[in-house]
């Protein structure tokens, strides 16, 4: 457990605190392909009414993507990112409080997001797979999440695992750190995330968990996303076979208060409801070590 650093980070059209209390990220997957809830948002209205009922629930950012990261996903092309999450941007612009977050990879998405309402980008290629869209990030002065991952979604869980994890996931977010600057990003607008799951073997995910508090020293505030993800769902199994997504909560929970007491400054999840409260009590027993 470590001292968690405080942030401001700067939003077009307000500043969210970073540290004072763990900020919940809602997820709303418009694929019909997501591990974690099967395609049930794929509908825009159906995506639309499930960000509404984040919202209310408590969530401080929603998260909206329209292209799967689970492992073997394919891509999808701009084009249909685009059909995707441009209906469900436009139906919960103005309707909600949580500012919004775009999952993706690519420039054309991000500058339509960001002309759509959107207030940060979520990358979870680290500026690998399209430079350019820094220059959006730049040019609207949004915030930038850099995911470290090992590979791309297809590839990811086949290539061979790095020796050293914790040595890998820190290499590569610097290295991830240097392209936004280069870029013209300025440092207070980026956030890190250690990709568990993104190429990462279920010990190693176990062991970023652990270990934290050596990302934390990087200097940057930390997003975690261990929701759902098929560690848990694994390390619960019985003789039934592995835990089904919908029913790891209560592992989702484990992990994300290990996450914050790790020093996450942000977790990303599929049930906000319930985490918001597993924050809530993580955070408590921050505030009383200090």
């Amino acid at each position: 457990m470590i001292r968690r650093r405080r942030f401001r980070l700067r939003l077009p059209t307000r500043t969210l605190a970073l540290g004072e209390r763990t900020l919940v990220m809602g997820v709303v997957n418009v694929t019909p392909d997501s591990f974690s809830d099967g395609g049930h948002f794929y509908d825009p209205d159906a995506a639309i009414a499930h960000a509404l009922a984040l919202d209310c629930a408590g969530a401080d950012i929603l998260d909206i993507g329209g292209e799967s990261t689970r492992p073997g996903a394919a891509p999808v092309t701009a084009q249909e990112e685009l059909r995707r999450i441009l209906p469900v941007l436009e139906g919960v612009r103005g309707r909600v409080k949580a500012p919004v977050s775009v999952d993706t990879t690519k420039f054309e998405v991000a500058e339509a997001a960001a002309a759509a309402g959107a207030e940060m980008l979520n990358d979870v290629s680290a500026l690998r797979f399209d430079t350019a869209l820094a220059e959006v990030a730049r040019r609207c002065r949004l915030p930038l999440i850099l995911m470290h991952m090992r590979g791309t979604p297809r590839t990811m869980q086949q290539a061979p695992f790095a020796r050293d994890v914790i040595a890998d996931v820190r290499s590569g977010l610097r290295a991830a750190v240097a392209r936004a600057v280069k870029a013209g990003l300025k440092r207070t607008q980026l956030i890190l995330d250690p990709g568990i799951g993104f190429g990462k073997s279920y010990a190693q995910n176990f062991e970023l968990l652990a270990r934290l508090p050596e990302l934390a020293s990087l200097g940057f505030p930390l997003l975690v996303g261990t929701s759902r993800k098929r560690f848990i769902g694994a390390t619960l199994a019985s003789d039934k076979g592995e835990l089904p997504p919908g029913e790891r909560v209560w592992g989702t929970a484990a992990t994300v208060t290990a996450s914050i007491l790790g020093g996450a400054h942000i977790v990303r999840v599929h049930d906000v409801a319930e985490m918001a409260q597993v924050a809530r009590m993580a955070d408590a027993v921050l505030n009383a070590r200090r």
